[in-house]
């Protein structure tokens, strides 16, 4: 049938408007062909980039080292409060009196018996002369029995002195010789008490307080007038949990740093505590330290304690990837495919992170990059022999 006889009897219009019609079905047909040879294009060239990746040829480079075993200085950290190792609280011996003069300033250096403060003494010291006097009057007295018993004795052989007077004569002397034995005694007692109106240092040391001032009476309920450091030495009370404080011994060296200060200091530790606090879990450690004028008593301070060496793989700190599970590394296996190994770190320092758990040192552990990659993956590894911290083994 051709075109007249299709319109045979039809209107031209109409005619027309069938070839319209058709003209835009067969557009449509066209774009939906385009879109199709589209659609197969783009995904023929995904599957090929699959094959090509999949084959080795474009898989991602990545940085990757094999750490080993290095030697690790195993570190704890603490906190406390700095005190004198050796405090000594000073304060009222004898009876007391009135303060007649403070001889030292907190922050003095003072030898062994030195004198820190006087209590007045006048009435002591006439107690003292009079008793002084008393040893004088015994001692004439025991002179005067003693030449008479010479006597005596000398006319014991003529009859004209009996046995018994000499006996006598005898008890006379021994008494009178007791008698300065005893005024001796007495004098050196109030010797001794006005020596303790001195209020003295017990021991060489720092001056730490001072609670005293001229003119102030004190007693033996005027508690302690002064604090002293023996030697000057000092600590760090360091509280630590109980098994930090496990993994310690007497000896171990530790860095002491004032809380505001830039510096720290050398210390060991001469002392663990032999209990534990049953509520905070915590024991302390004491920390011996020399002196210094920024380490004040009662003062905060941190500490960094070695416990020894231990060997542990090290890793730089761009290896180690965290999220909600904890940490962990990503690593190469023999295939050149990624996996993911969770890890326990522990001691950052200088050197890299130390991996306490999880790790051999064997591995090819990704050092960069690592957040980019998912495990299974296929990557090429470039292994960095200048970033190896430790020793295979």
């Amino acid at each position: 049938m051709n075109f007249e006889s299709r319109f045979r009897g039809e209107s031209l219009e109409e005619g027309q408007a069938w070839v319209q019609q058709h003209m835009r079905e067969l557009l449509i047909g066209a774009l939906v062909l385009l879109v199709l040879v589209a659609i197969y294009w783009m995904t023929h060239k995904g599957s090929g980039d699959e094959r090509d990746f999949g084959g080795g040829n474009l898989a991602p480079s990545v940085t990757v080292v094999q750490p080993g075993l290095s030697d690790v200085s195993m570190t704890i950290n603490g906190t406390g409060t700095l005190a004198a190792r050796r405090e000594m609280p000073v304060g009222v011996v004898g009876e007391g009196g009135a303060v007649s003069a403070v001889l030292v300033e907190p922050g003095d250096w003072v030898r062994p018996g030195q004198v820190l403060a006087r209590v007045e003494r006048s009435v002591q010291a006439q107690q003292g002369a009079s008793l002084a006097a008393a040893i004088q009057v015994a001692r004439a007295d025991a002179r005067l029995a003693q030449n008479d018993l010479d006597r005596a004795t000398a006319l014991v052989a003529n009859g004209f002195v009996s046995k018994a007077d000499i006996d006598r004569r005898t008890a006379a002397r021994d008494a009178a010789l007791a008698r300065v034995r005893v005024a001796e005694a007495q004098y050196n007692e109030q010797r001794a008490r006005i020596g303790r109106l001195d209020i003295r240092a017990p021991a060489g040391g720092l001056v730490l307080t001072r609670s005293v001032e001229p003119g102030q009476v004190i007693g033996a309920g005027s508690g302690v007038l002064f604090r002293l450091a023996k030697g000057g030495e000092m600590e760090l009370l360091a509280k630590l949990s109980e098994v930090d404080l496990a993994r310690l011994s007497v000896g171990d060296t530790a860095r002491v740093t004032p809380v505001g200060g830039a510096e720290g200091y050398e210390g060991r530790i001469w002392q663990l505590s032999p209990v534990i606090d049953p509520q905070s879990r915590q024991g302390v450690a004491r920390i011996a330290l020399s002196y210094h004028k920024d380490i004040r008593p009662g003062g905060f301070a941190s500490a960094q304690i070695v416990s020894g060496l231990a060997r542990s793989v090290v890793l730089p700190e761009s290896a180690i990837l965290n999220d909600d599970k904890g940490s962990y590394v990503y690593i190469v296996n023999a295939k050149n495919v990624v996996e993911r190994r969770d890890v326990k770190v522990g001691q950052v320092s200088s050197a890299g992170v130390a991996v306490s758990s999880g790790l051999n040192g064997g591995e090819r552990v990704v050092a960069l990059a690592g957040g980019f990659l998912n495990p299974g993956q296929k990557v090429e590894p470039k292994l960095d022999k200048t970033a190896q911290p430790g020793q295979k083994e």
